[in-house]
């Protein structure tokens, strides 16, 4: 293990505020634009949800699991180097998952097909 105290000069030295603040400042821009951008999506996806779970008779005070769920396939949709049937497994896994919590199977599943395009998984 290396000297602590030059760890700690290391640690000082790269957690500069002035420089971490400039940095920011500087990627403030973009930051913004990529939020926008997710929020745009994200709220999209939200409303096909709940259209998908209305037409199923969903009460309302049951939208947060639902939508809880499309929020976790959506940042599973979002991850590089995922997809096809190993997509379809971790989406099946999810589907589990809140169908244990008390959602209802079908229409979790009607959500992954519909919102996402994302098929069962090959048994």
């Amino acid at each position: 293990m290396s000297d602590p105290v030059k760890r700690t000069e290391r640690w000082m030295t790269k957690y500069n505020l002035e420089r971490v603040s400039q940095t920011l400042s500087d990627l403030k821009g973009k930051m913004a634009e990529h939020y926008a951008a997710a929020m745009v999506g994200l709220c999209a996806m939200e409303t096909e949800v709940k259209q998908v779970i209305n037409a199923y008779g969903v009460s309302t005070s049951q939208y947060v699991p639902y939508l809880n769920f499309g929020r976790q396939l959506y940042k599973l949709s979002k991850q590089r180097g995922i997809s096809g049937e190993s997509f379809a497994m971790a989406a099946q896994v999810l589907l589990d998952k809140w169908a244990a919590r008390g959602c209802d199977p079908e229409v979790l599943a009607k959500i992954r097909t519909d919102v996402f395009d994302i098929p069962a998984p090959k048994p």
